[in-house]
This record gives C-alpha cells, sequence and structure tokens, in this order.
C-alpha cells in the first residue's frame, strides 16, 4: 500500500463524482477532504480484513476488488467484485462496527478513503447523505438477497451460466489482464474448481459454450439463458 498526496481540489472533485457527497455544499466538502485520502495497492494486496475496525468508506478511483469471506478452512467465497467509481465498505462506517467483509485487489487501484469519524459528523447536519446511504445499501440488500436464492435454489450449472452472461467476452475470452480463472469464478459461485469444471463441460455439451485454452466462449446465448433460469422481467 502506498499513500498518494493529492491538493484539496483533487480530492474535493472526486468527492463530488459520489452519489453521497454530490449536492453538498463547499464548506461541508472542505469539511471531508480533510478526512479524505489517497491510497495506491499492489494486485492481491488486501484493502481490509473482516473483524478489524473501520477506518473509513472506500471509492474506487480506478481499478477492481472483491469482497470475499473465507471458511474455517480457508475456501474463499467472493461477494461482489466492484469497479471505478464504485464505493464499499459502508456497513460498518454507519453502524459503528468492525469491518463485514474481507476486500482484496483484482489488479494495481487506487482507491479513496473518506475517514468514518467525519463521515459521522457531516451525516448528523446533512440528511441527504442518510438518504443516499438507505437507497445504497437497500441495492447491496437485494443483491445479497439474490445470492442467497441462488445458493439455496439453483444448481451449481445454472448459477454459472448466469455469471456468463453478466462477465464480457473479453474476460471470459482471456483477452483482458487480469483475465478471469475458473478458481475465481469457483469463489464467485460459492462451489470448488473441480465442480466448476463438470459444470463448463455439461454447458459445452449443450452446445451452448465452447471451452478452449482456459478461454469460455458463449456459441448460442439462447442455451445459456435457458440454463441460467433469470427470472421473467
Amino acid at each position: 500500500m502506498q499513500n498518494i498526496p493529492v491538493g484539496l481540489p483533487t480530492k474535493i472533485k472526486a468527492l463530488r463524482q459520489s452519489p453521497y457527497f454530490v449536492d453538498l455544499s463547499q464548506s461541508v466538502l472542505d469539511l471531508l477532504a480533510q478526512g479524505t485520502h489517497l491510497r495506491r495497492y499492489e494486485r492481491g494486496e488486501i484493502v481490509c480484513w473482516q473483524g478489524e475496525p473501520c477506518t473509513g468508506l472506500y471509492m474506487i478511483r480506478n481499478g477492481s476488488v472483491k469482497l470475499f469471506k473465507l471458511s474455517s478452512k480457508g475456501r474463499e467465497l467472493i461477494i461482489k467484485v466492484f469497479e471505478e467509481g464504485a464505493t464499499f465498505n459502508e456497513v460498518p462506517v454507519f453502524d459503528l462496527g468492525s469491518n463485514v467483509v474481507n476486500v482484496a485487489c483484482l489488479e494495481e487501484s487506487e482507491i479513496w478513503i473518506i475517514d468514518a469519524a467525519v463521515i459521522r459528523q457531516v451525516i448528523k447536519e446533512e440528511p441527504e447523505i442518510a438518504q443516499a446511504a438507505i437507497q445504497n445499501l437497500a441495492v447491496n440488500l437485494r443483491m445479497l438477497i439474490g445470492k442467497v436464492e441462488e445458493l439455496s435454489f439453483h444448481q451449481v450449472t445454472n448459477r454459472l451460466a448466469r455469471l456468463i452472461t453478466q462477465l464480457t467476452p473479453d474476460l471470459l475470452e482471456g483477452q483482458v489482464n487480469p483475465s478471469i480463472t475458473q478458481d475465481q469464478i469457483a469463489a464467485r459461485l460459492g462451489t470448488v474448481r473441480e465442480v466448476v469444471a463438470r459444470s463448463l463441460r455439461e454447458l459445452e455439451r449443450s452446445g451452448a459454450i465452447r471451452v478452449q485454452r482456459r478461454q469460455i466462449r458463449v456459441i448460442d446465448e439462447n442455451i445459456l439463458r435457458d440454463w441460467s433460469q433469470e427470472p421473467p422481467n
């Protein structure tokens, strides 16, 4: 981790890009900027650990991170992947508790950290932040309910098909760095690599995809969507 020195105008510009702070007055933004810092993380570096004290709200300037849990045996479950512009770690900022998940960088990333104590001070006077926080927490709750439903009611092959429909072709076909691996897919699905490999073969036999040289290519989107069992709009 490396601290990056930045001036007050740059901090305020970054804060204005967040839905939490976009409508705040200049004086309030000045206060928040005093507690805002920019850090650079290497690929694979931990941003925060579950159970540690909360340092603040994180906002991704560039790069991407994964939010994940670890079992007692070290098995990883990826809760969510966030990219440029996203914020995370809201829960401990607002409930005064410790971090609820682990966060690690998927690539070299620059991340803003807004001090939790400063946010709590401002939120008492600016109800707009509370409204934005409620909305974002509601979005995250819907996402978690959807993940519980997937894990409870859908087989791995169905969940894998759904994940493939959500990922970009460049990521699936290994044309970007970092490209997604079977281990990462397994972590996102709450399973292990061997089960993912069997599910990939099942999707391939059905004509939905083709797997070659560790690359996944969608062959028939209709078959893949049938497998994904997406709910109707």
